[in-house]
């Protein structure tokens, strides 16, 4: 006899555990951003190289979903999380004593390493209970519950690094680690009813990457939200510089000053959980494109004028409220036609996601006026958005052909 399938959690359960999974990415960024300045001073280096400290995170994070997602099609979600969790740890406790900024660069890019994991899982975690408008909602739920992580990570950090030094920034991230271990321990359950460990192993990996890539509408859709996550994760890389060098910010006041951002998403969320039942996960994602394109404009305004608090923040909060309202229902949408690779499926919009924030951050950060590289990056990751959502509405109502996985 076959034992029976664990029991599968509930709404509020997933989204808990899919908000803390996916806040262990953002909040070791954004708690880290307000001590990038007093980094480059006390490790005596440049502000190029501390730069690279944030590159080096976003591609651990980046290529290691790519592993981690499908492995946890294969072996289950939380052995994976557990792994991965753990190499966050260690990554975490490498920064804290890291003395030059090539180990503190070492030690990001394993902390990225451990993070990746969060991201896809949480998305697979829906799609493995959820689908259509549910799986949207759900969505929109993580996103409530995750935005207080990002929106107190700058707060949070430069509060720490105020009273503590940049050091203590790293503490507060092992500690997150170390209760989000602890709470997957006793909480979260299993969600893959038939692991199949036939899917470990290189070839099995490529064989569910090219029915994905085989998929345009999934190329198209994943672009969407890749534009604008990528976009906010350009601006992390540069933000401090402009906010804090060329505005004149505190890490304090950058600290608070994020919470702009963060309100524009908390605003579009709520939104969109009163408007999801009456509207649908697509429509929103239709009207969430007109503040991306309205924050794109604004923010392309800074190569004219001089850079205010105002000027620059005012822009990056359009990005988030669009954010809120295109998240749930593109993601449900372009993970929809692959229920058995729910794991591959997220990892690769998660991959899409870091890798054009990490290559146009890197970009961004080598302008050496960092306004000119902020608002011509992320107007330009804007515009990829907009663009894609036209090609992805254009192929909504083309029938989806796909290989078998095995072929």
């Amino acid at each position: 006899m076959s034992a029976a399938p664990q029991p599968i959690m509930s709404a509020r359960r997933v989204a808990l555990f899919g908000a803390l999974l996916m806040a262990m990415g953002p909040m070791a960024m954004t708690l880290f951003t307000p001590a990038l300045p007093e980094v480059a001073r006390t490790l005596n280096t440049t502000d190029a190289s501390v730069k690279m400290t944030m590159t080096a995170y976003f591609g651990g994070f980046a290529f290691a979903q790519l592993v981690a997602g499908p492995i946890s099609d294969a072996i289950g979600r939380r052995p994976v999380v557990f792994a991965f969790v753990s190499l966050f740890l260690v990554g975490t406790l490498g920064a804290v004593f890291a003395t030059t900024v090539e180990l503190l660069i070492l030690s990001r890019f394993i902390q990225g390493l451990g993070a990746s994991a969060g991201i896809s899982i949480s998305r697979a975690l829906v799609r493995d209970v959820f689908e259509g408008d549910a799986a949207s909602r759900i969505i929109n739920m993580i996103g409530l519950i995750l935005v207080a992580g990002p929106a107190f990570g700058p707060t949070i950090g430069g509060l720490l690094m105020t009273v503590f030094g940049w050091r203590a920034v790293f503490v507060g991230m092992f500690l997150f680690g170390v209760a989000v271990a602890a709470l997957v321990a006793f909480g979260m359950r299993e969600t893959v009813r038939n692991p199949d460990r036939s899917r470990l192993g290189l070839r099995p990996l490529l064989r569910s990457y090219r029915v994905l890539l085989s998929s345009r509408y999934f190329i198209a859709a994943i672009l969407v939200q890749a534009g604008i996550v990528g976009a906010i994760y350009t601006q992390a890389t540069v933000l401090p510089f402009v906010m804090m060098e060329r505005v004149g910010l505190t890490p304090t006041q950058f600290g608070l000053g994020m919470l702009l951002q963060s309100s524009g998403f908390l605003i579009g969320s709520i939104s969109v959980r009163f408007l999801m039942p009456r509207l649908g996960g697509r429509r929103l994602v239709n009207i969430g494109m007109f503040p991306l394109a309205l924050g794109s404009l604004a923010i392309l305004s800074l190569l004219f004028i001089e850079p205010s608090y105002l000027g620059v923040m005012a822009p990056i909060a359009l990005f988030s409220f669009s954010n809120a309202f295109v998240m749930p229902g593109n993601t449900t949408a372009a993970m929809a036609p692959f229920p058995e690779m729910a794991g591959a499926a997220a990892a690769f919009m998660g991959f899409t996601q870091m890798f054009l924030g990490m290559t146009f951050g890197t970009l961004a950060a080598l302008f050496p006026n960092p306004v000119i590289g902020l608002a011509l990056m992320t107007s330009l990751l804007g515009s990829v958005a907009v663009l894609a959502h036209i090609v992805a509405r254009r192929m909504q109502s083309q029938p989806l052909v796909l290989p078998a996985v095995g072929e």
